[in-house]
C-alpha cells in the first residue's frame, strides 16, 4: 500500500485531502502540531468513512513544525509520497508580510529537502492561483493559465498572501531544478475554495460566504471570485499521485468565476428570508471603507477587474468534472447555518 505523508492535515482543505486519500486506498501519515489536532482530524474523517473502516491501521499522525528541522527525518521514514498542503491563509494582510512569506517559503523548502533526503520521489504541493494571477495578462490572453506567474512587485502580486504563495512555489521549482531533479513535483493551484467543512474547526476560506449570509455589507464591491469545491481540490491531490502525465506540471483548480453580486443573488434565491444585499457599491465607497476595514482593503487590487482562469488542464489530465460554484456556495451556506455559525 502506498504511504503518503500529508502536512497541514488539520486544515479545511487538509481534512478533505486526508479523507479522499483514505477513501482511495492510501495509507496516510498526517502531520499535526499537537496531539489534540490529531484527535480533531481523526474524528472529522471518521464520520465520512464506510462502517468498519480500519482507521487505526490506515491513519497515523506525526508532530511537525514547518519552522523547525526536528522530526522530519522520522516522519518521512517509509513514505512513498509527500503532499505538502500546510500554509497559512488569512483574509486580511498582516502588518509584517514576513509573518506569511517566511514560513511559507522556508516550510516548503524544509519539506522538499527532507523528502529528497529520505528518497521520496513523488511530491504534490498545494500552491494557489495567487501564484499565477498577480500580474498583467500577456498580450492576446483573456484568462490566466498555468504558464503564468505572479510578479511579487506587481500591485496585485505584492499583497502579502499572494507573495507568500508565489515565492513558496517558485522556491519549490527552483530547488528541484538546481538540487533535486529526480523529485517529481506537481502543484495544485486552487482559487477561492468553498464547500462544506468536515467539522466545526475550519479557517478563513469560507468567510466570504459567511460575510454575505450575515449581511455584513449593505453594498458589495465590484469584484469577481473564481470558485472551486473543496472536494475537487482534494480529488486533484489524490489523482496527481498516480497519473504520470501530471508530473512536473501545475494545475489550476477552478469551476468558474462569479461576481460578488452573482454570488449574493445565488444565496438570496436559496435563502430568501435572509437579509442578503445584492446592491453593488460604487468603487469610491469601497476605497473609503478600506481605510477602516482590513478585509475590505485586501480586495482593492482586484476592484473592477473581472479576469478568469483556465482550468481545462485539470479536466483533461486529471479527469476532474468540477462541482458548480452555485452548488459549492449553497452547501457551504447550509453548513454554516445548520451548525450555528450564521444566525
Amino acid at each position: 500500500m502506498t504511504r503518503v505523508l500529508l502536512t497541514g492535515s488539520s486544515g479545511y482543505i487538509g481534512k478533505h485531502i486526508t479523507l479522499r486519500l483514505l477513501a482511495d486506498g492510501y495509507e496516510v501519515k498526517a502531520s499535526v502540531r499537537s496531539s489534540a489536532k490529531a484527535d480533531e482530524v481523526r474524528e472529522a474523517v471518521a464520520a465520512h468513512l464506510p462502517k468498519g473502516f480500519d482507521l487505526v491501521k490506515n491513519l497515523t499522525f506525526v508532530e511537525l513544525d514547518l519552522e523547525k528541522d526536528s522530526g522530519w527525518d522520522s516522519a518521512l521514514e517509509g513514505v512513498d509520497v509527500l503532499i505538502h498542503s500546510a500554509s497559512p491563509f488569512p483574509i486580511a494582510s498582516p502588518k509584517d508580510e514576513n509573518d506569511l512569506v517566511r514560513p511559507a517559503v522556508e516550510g516548503t523548502l524544509r519539506a522538499l529537502k527532507a523528502a529528497h533526503k529520505a528518497g521520496v520521489k513523488r511530491v504534490v504541493l498545494t500552491s494557489s492561483v495567487a501564484a499565477i494571477y498577480g500580474n498583467d495578462l500577456p498580450a492576446g490572453k483573456t484568462e490566466f493559465d498555468e504558464t503564468m506567474w505572479s510578479d511579487p512587485n506587481h500591485v496585485v502580486g505584492r499583497v502579502a498572501y499572494t507573495k507568500s504563495k508565489t515565492l513558496a512555489e517558485m522556491s519549490a521549482w527552483d530547488y528541484i531544478a538546481s538540487e533535486a531533479p529526480e523529485l517529481e513535483l506537481t502543484t495544485v493551484n486552487p482559487v477561492l475554495v468553498a464547500g462544506a467543512p468536515l467539522d466545526k474547526n475550519f479557517g478563513s476560506s469560507v468567510s466570504v460566504v459567511e460575510r454575505i449570509l450575515i449581511g455584513k455589507d449593505p453594498m458589495l464591491p465590484d469584484i469577481s471570485f473564481s470558485i472551486v469545491d473543496v472536494k475537487d481540490v482534494a480529488a486533484m491531490h489524490a489523482k496527481a499521485i498516480s497519473i504520470d502525465a501530471c508530473k512536473g506540471k501545475r494545475f489550476i483548480a477552478s469551476a468558474g468565476s462569479r461576481t460578488f453580486i452573482q454570488i449574493a443573488k445565488t444565496l438570496k434565491a436559496e435563502f430568501p428570508k435572509r437579509k442578503i444585499s445584492t446592491i453593488q457599491a460604487p468603487s469610491f465607497v469601497i476605497r473609503f471603507l478600506a481605510l477602516f476595514d482590513s478585509e475590505v482593503k485586501a480586495v482593492l487590487p482586484t476592484l473592477g477587474k473581472h479576469i478568469g482562469v483556465n482550468s481545462s488542464q485539470a479536466t483533461k489530465v486529471l479527469g476532474i468534472d468540477f462541482v458548480s460554484p452555485e452548488t459549492s456556495l449553497i452547501e457551504t451556506s447550509n453548513y454554516l447555518i445548520d451548525n450555528g455559525f450564521v444566525k
